[in-house]
This record gives structure tokens, C-alpha cells and sequence, in this order.
């Protein structure tokens, strides 16, 4: 059983990065249940039009402003009390990791930091999204909370890798030292409507190859595992840590753990493509596996995700087949 909704009706809440793929449902889903939603976001990965339905909206408010710079507190809805803040901005594809590792590292610490201290003069609820890359290429598998990790702290993949986990650590020291309500949920590979087709990661660059008839680009030998969860079943685990009083880190993803390989012949199969799967080398410190101990989302948040695969990528190439016309 989900916990009982903390946040709603008269609450304000700010999400940073919610104009991205997976901060723009979660803003759905927090309008939907009454709360009115700040959004700050500088559209580095975003889009105004992932959040362009909500724009005209009573308890919408959308604010340009790059959050490692600090809040923009002249601006009035940012200026006011919040009764929760989400911290969900950061560039997150390995595209991002080569292109933007500077303002990767800004947004995991210095506007963490910011974004924390503005919680505890609030008395807001902070919650973290932080990431599976925690666990680096992981040892253990399924990877549970308790493992630490296997993580190159000087590879190009550690500018997320180590921005995320030191957004870990300074969240449990301002809840451990400063009494702050926190929460940190990790996400595993998620995927829907709203991603990027140029974002670099496996699913909307196979399902763009698949719609464009190209030969779907898959790295090594294809025998790379990742698990793959639909983004509202993603949602429904943030919302319910939100509600929760627990602090994590806890999980958030599925256990629909797929090769690489078999991710792509599935995306062919569903598009009705001709393309075929080329195979070309293979990035470094790319995780060989990757699948969630969800054990404690299940436990303490009442989290079971509903979507399967075949469902969840056919509602995604209907998407990237409108965007890309």
C-alpha cells in the first residue's frame, strides 16, 4: 500500500528540472493531485514543451534560471515558502557526460547545496534524484541499496557518477546535522514520451534508427544488461517517497532486465523496421549489468511498477513516430 499523500491541495512545491523528460510527468503528476508546482529549469536538456499543456495553468509556474547560480528568490513564486523541493536537474545521457561534464558537476554540488539550505529555511521535504550510476559497473547483482559501488572517479562517466553521489552525501549530512526531511530515491533506466532522440541513450537512439529504417547501433557485443522502467512507474516511486517520511536511499526502477541485443531486436519487432543491428565499440566504464534490489520500495513505500515492456516501448515509438513525423 502506497503511503497516504502527504502533498497536495495548498501545498507548493518546487521541481528544478522540470521541464526535462522524467521532471515534466512528475509535475503532472503533482498538478493532478492538487499541489501548485514551481518549475525552475534552463532548458540546457529540457523543453518548454515537454510542460507547454500546463503553462496557462493557476497552479503552474514556469522559471528560466539555472539553479547552480542559486534560486532566483526576486522571482515571487520563488520567493515564497515551499512545502517541498525536488531536486531533479541535471543533464543525465551519456551524450551529456562528453558534452557537458562542467555543468554536470555544477548542478550535483553547488546547486545541491543551494537547493538544501533553501529546504532547511523552508522546513520543506527535499527529495533527491539521484541514480543508479551510483553502483558504477556493479559487482553485485542485483545491485541493493547497501552496495556501494564500483565507480571510476576520473572517468568521462564520473562527472554524473560522482556529482550524484556526492548529491547523496550532502543531502544526508543536512539531514543528519541541519534536521532536514529528506529523501533519496536512485533511478534506474527509465524511458517514454518526452526523452530526447538525440540524447544518446539506448532506447530513443534505437527506436529513432528503427522509425528511420537505419541499422540500430548497439555497443560491444550487445550482452550489456540494463533494466529498463516506464516513467510513470517511475513517478508513482518518487511521489511515494515524497509522501513517506523515509530517507533512502531506495530504489526506483524494475526488474525487466533486458540485453542490449534483445532490447534492440524487441524495438525492431514493434516498429515493423527493416533495420538490422550493427554492432560498434563500446564507451568506457560502460556497466556490464544493471537491475534494481527493489526489496525496500516494496516494503516502505508499497512500490510496484505495472508497465510492461512491450507496452511501455509501443506508447514510446508512437511518440518518437509523431515527433519525428
Amino acid at each position: 500500500m502506497l503511503p497516504v499523500p502527504r502533498f497536495g491541495d495548498g501545498h507548493r512545491v518546487l521541481v528544478t528540472g522540470g521541464a526535462g523528460f522524467v521532471g515534466s510527468h512528475l509535475v503532472d503528476q503533482l498538478i493532478a493531485r492538487g499541489c501548485s508546482v514551481v518549475v525552475v529549469d534552463n532548458f540546457v536538456t529540457g523543453s518548454k514543451e515537454n510542460v507547454a499543456h500546463l503553462l496557462d495553468g493557476p497552479r503552474f509556474t514556469l522559471v528560466e534560471a539555472d539553479v547552480s547560480d542559486g534560486l532566483p528568490d526576486h522571482h515571487s513564486a520563488v520567493g515564497r515558502r515551499f512545502d517541498a523541493i525536488m531536486h531533479l536537474a541535471s543533464p543525465a545521457s551519456p551524450t551529456d557526460f562528453a558534452t557537458l561534464p562542467i555543468e554536470i558537476l555544477r548542478v550535483g554540488s553547488i546547486a545541491t547545496l543551494h537547493l538544501l539550505d533553501r529546504a532547511v529555511t523552508d522546513g520543506a521535504r527535499f527529495i533527491m534524484a539521484s541514480t543508479s550510476e551510483a553502483y558504477g559497473d556493479p559487482l553485485v547483482h542485483p545491485q541493493p541499496e547497501t552496495y556501494w559501488g564500483n565507480v571510476n572517479p576520473i572517468g568521462v562517466r564520473s562527472v554524473y557518477d560522482e556529482g550524484k553521489r556526492f548529491s547523496e552525501s550532502a543531502t544526508m549530512a543536512y539531514h543528519r546535522y541541519r534536521g532536514l526531511d529528506a529523501g533519496i530515491v536512485r533511478i534506474f533506466n527509465t524511458y517514454g514520451p518526452r526523452m530526447r532522440p538525440d540524447d544518446g541513450r539506448a532506447i530513443p537512439t534505437f527506436i529513432s534508427q528503427a522509425l528511420r529504417g537505419e541499422s540500430i547501433t548497439v555497443h560491444g557485443t550487445g550482452g550489456q544488461t540494463r533494466s529498463i522502467c516506464y516513467v510513470t512507474d517511475l513517478v508513482a516511486g518518487i511521489v511515494a517517497l515524497l509522501d513517506s517520511t523515509e530517507i533512502g536511499p531506495i530504489n526506483c526502477g524494475t526488474e525487466h532486465e533486458l540485453s542490449m541485443r534483445d532490447l534492440a531486436e524487441l524495438i525492431i519487432e514493434l516498429v515493423g523496421s527493416s533495420s538490422t543491428i550493427d554492432f560498434v565499440g563500446r564507451s568506457s566504464d560502460d556497466p556490464e549489468m544493471r537491475r534494481p534490489n527493489l526489496t525496500l520500495a516494496r516494503t516502505l513505500l508499497g512500490y510496484q511498477p505495472s508497465v510492461e515492456p512491450s507496452d511501455g516501448l509501443a506508447r514510446t515509438i508512437a511518440y518518437f513516430r509523431q515527433r519525428l513525423g
